[in-house]
C-alpha cells in the first residue's frame, strides 16, 4: 500500500503511536491533534482494526429513547404527545421516526392543543432548568479552596466593580461597597478580615423602595452580617414612582447594603494600585502570548 510522502513516510511508525494512542483511549480528535494528522483518509488508516474507546461511544440511554419513540409513534401518538410523555425534543422525534408511516390524527379543539403545548413545554423548560442546575454545579465543583492571594484578587476585582472609585474631580478616597446579593455582602465582609479590617470600623446602611417590607430587610441584612443595630446607619428610604414598573415586589426583595469603612484612606489605595497591578499584567501575558 503506497503512503503519502513527507510527514507520513514513516507510516508504521505513525500507526504504532496511533493505535498506542487509541489504547489509552484517546479520541479521534485528541490523537489528530497529538499527532498532526489533519487528513481524514490517513487517520482512517492509521486506526484501522483499532475500536474507539468505550467512552466516544454513543450512550445506551439514547438508544433505549430512540426505541420508545420508534414504538409510540407506531401506536398512533403524535410528536406533542411524545415529547410530552418523554421529554425530549421535536426535531429528535423527527428524526427518529421519519422513515415511518405517519399516522392518522383525529382533529382537536382548541383547549387540546393549548393543553398539550404546554406539558410540551414544561417538559422542555423542566430538562432546560436540570442542565443549567447540573452547569452551575459543576462550576461550583471546579474552583476548590482558594487560597488567600486568591481572595485577594477576587476582592479587589468585586471592589472595582462594585465599590465607590476616586475620581481626579472629587477625590474620594474611602472604602464603600454597595451590593444585593447576599453573597457579595458576605465575600467582601471575609476579604475585608483578610485584609486585616476589623468589624469596629465597619459601618452598615439599608437602601430600600418604600414599598418594600422594610423593617424585615433591616433584620435580614443585621443577622447576615452579624451585627447589631448599632452597627447601622438610618435606612436610606427611596420613593416610588408610579410610572416605574419595578419587578422586585416580591418577599425576596430586601433591597441593597451599603458597606461603609471607617479610616480607609489607605486601604482604598492599595486596592487602587492592586487593580492597576492587575491591568498591567493582564496586558503583559496578553503581550507575550503574542510573541
Amino acid at each position: 500500500m503506497e503512503h503519502a510522502p513527507g510527514k507520513y513516510a514513516d507510516f508504521e511508525g505513525l500507526r504504532e503511536r496511533a493505535m498506542a494512542l487509541r489504547r489509552e483511549g484517546l479520541s479521534r480528535r485528541q490523537i489528530r491533534d497529538r499527532l498532526q494528522v489533519h487528513n481524514n483518509d490517513i487517520l482512517n488508516r492509521l486506526l484501522e482494526g483499532e475500536p474507539p474507546p468505550e467512552w466516544t461511544k454513543r450512550p445506551r440511554a439514547k438508544d433505549d429513547l430512540r426505541a420508545r419513540v420508534r414504538e409510540l409513534r407506531l401506536q398512533g401518538w403524535t410528536y406533542d404527545r411524545i415529547q410530552a410523555e418523554l421529554g425530549c425534543s421535536k426535531s429528535s422525534i423527527s428524526l427518529w421516526v421519519r422513515d415511518l408511516p405517519k399516522p392518522e390524527r383525529p382533529r382537536r379543539t382548541r383547549e387540546e392543543a393549548s393543553a398539550i403545548a404546554k406539558r410540551g413545554w414544561e417538559a422542555t423548560m423542566r430538562l432546560r432548568e436540570e442542565e443549567r442546575q447540573r452547569a452551575k454545579a459543576a462550576a461550583a465543583d471546579d474552583i476548590g479552596t482558594m487560597s488567600d492571594r486568591e481572595l485577594f484578587l477576587v476582592g479587589v476585582g468585586l471592589y472595582w466593580a462594585e465599590g465607590t472609585k476616586d475620581k481626579p474631580h472629587a477625590r474620594r478616597e474611602f472604602v464603600t461597597f454597595v451590593n444585593s446579593d447576599p453573597g457579595m455582602i458576605d465575600f467582601f465582609l471575609r476579604w475585608l478580615d483578610l485584609l486585616g479590617v476589623g468589624r469596629d470600623r465597619v459601618r452598615y446602611c439599608v437602601m430600600i423602595h418604600e414599598t418594600a417590607d422594610v423593617a424585615g430587610a433591616e433584620r435580614y441584612w443585621a443577622d447576615l452580617v452579624g451585627a447589631d443595630s448599632s452597627a447601622f446607619n438610618k435606612t436610606t428610604i427611596k420613593k416610588h414612582n408610579p410610572k416605574t414598573v419595578r419587578k422586585n415586589i416580591d418577599a425576596t426583595y430586601r433591597g441593597c447594603l451599603v458597606i461603609k469603612v471607617h479610616q480607609s484612606a489607605d486601604l482604598y489605595r492599595r486596592i487602587e494600585g492592586a487593580w492597576y497591578g492587575i491591568v498591567l499584567s493582564a496586558r503583559k501575558a496578553d503581550q507575550n502570548n503574542r510573541t
